[in-house]
């Protein structure tokens, strides 16, 4: 007896069909295209790494999460990515570490981890990105945050949101006006992650609670953590972050959410999250960070494009399909493939154009509809 189980996928894995993989593809050379047509040159960087040098790149990807195995050649550990970024920040600090900065480039592939989360199970991501290496400046984010604008829009996103962040806030108010002992300050990023004001206070962050009201439409947002008593040393932050919705201003809905951390393991000053109309949870996120192990400023973005091709798939373009009766005019036919069509040749007298998804045929080297 057949065992009905044999064929089933890991949990989290999925095959992607004729419609979605043309959606997909679609997306991918769309959100490409744009990144090129900004100076970013594509990397392309293998599955699998030494774990050891994978992990050391950035403080915040987690190594519990990375798929891992003994290399037979060299007995040491390999990992299956499960960032690009981290490649990407390798690349930068060896290959091309003699490169001219600012340096850009972009990247697209699969990666995977061993669990999902609960809103999203999905173990096997589509990653395409932009990294702008050798610069964490406010033109960089900016420019940043437009590109991946661009490749959104290029992809078929519609409504596009983008919330900003400062990953580092509350360490920036801690080490001057608002100060909290290392303790105290795990426990009020902790409270504020969780946006519970009861919790804030009880942590001893009472005076971080303007920062759970400083949230919403960006203008309006920028003007409330403005008002927070910080000494002036959110002056700078503040006016970055003007500077930069004003670049994208009527590209996207823009809104400020000073103290999100959730995906910000390793930004620095800045980040954003990016969202987008019809499509469940952020499409992707971004800021400026440090490379691990050579400590080089970088400002980049990640989109994770999957629930945009679900989205979309249904609606996909297939391209136009040509049935080519056996004996069919051979010179014709490749006109007509170097005109856009998609041929169908038939292997047998009995392939039946339509049953085959054909709309027309090629007979007697003209185009007629079936």
């Amino acid at each position: 007896m057949t065992d009905p189980t044999q064929d089933l996928l890991p949990e989290g894995l999925e095959d992607r069909l004729p419609q979605s993989a043309a959606a997909a593809a679609r997306i991918q050379r769309a959100m490409l295209d744009v990144m090129r047509s900004h100076g970013y040159d594509r990397v392309n960087p293998p599955l699998i790494e030494f774990e050891q040098s994978m992990a050391r790149r950035m403080d915040g990807v987690r190594t519990r999460n990375l798929f891992r195995f003994v290399d037979p050649r060299s007995l040491r550990s390999l990992a299956l990515r499960s960032d690009i970024t981290v490649q990407v920040g390798r690349i930068a600090a060896t290959g091309l570490a003699n490169a001219p900065r600012p340096m850009r480039l972009a990247y697209a592939g699969q990666v995977a981890r061993i669990t999902g989360d609960m809103l999203d199970p999905r173990r096997e991501n589509l990653q395409i990105g932009a990294e702008l290496i050798g610069s964490d400046s406010v033109a960089a984010a900016a420019e940043v945050v437009e590109v991946a604008i661009a490749a959104l829009e290029a992809a078929g996103a519609g409504r596009i949101s983008v919330d900003f962040t400062l990953p580092d806030l509350v360490d920036t108010l801690a080490d001057g006006p608002l100060p909290l002992d290392a303790e105290t300050r795990a426990a009020v990023r902790r409270e504020l992650d969780t946006k519970d004001a009861g919790g804030l206070v009880e942590a001893g962050g009472s005076a971080y609670l303007p920062l759970l009201y400083a949230t919403g439409p960006f203008p309006q947002a920028a003007e409330k953590l403005a008002a927070i008593d910080g000494a002036g040393v959110l002056d700078s932050r503040i006016h970055a972050l003007r500077q930069i919705a004003e670049r994208v201003q009527g590209r996207a809905r823009l809104t400020l959410d000073p103290s999100e951390r959730h995906g910000f393991e390793y930004q620095s000053w800045f980040g954003f999250t990016l969202y987008a109309e019809g499509v469940r949870g952020a499409l992707g996120r971004g800021g400026t960070y440090r490379i691990g192990g050579t400590d080089e400023a970088a400002t980049g973005f990640s989109l994770y494009p999957d629930d945009l091709v679900e989205m979309v798939k249904a609606k996909e373009t297939m391209g136009r399909r040509l049935f080519l009766p056996i004996g069919h005019d051979r010179t014709a036919a490749n006109e007509m493939r170097a005109d856009g069509w998609r041929t169908v040749a038939a292997l047998t007298d009995a392939d039946d154009g339509k049953v085959l998804g054909c709309t027309h045929a090629l007979l007697d080297g003209e185009i007629q509809p079936l």
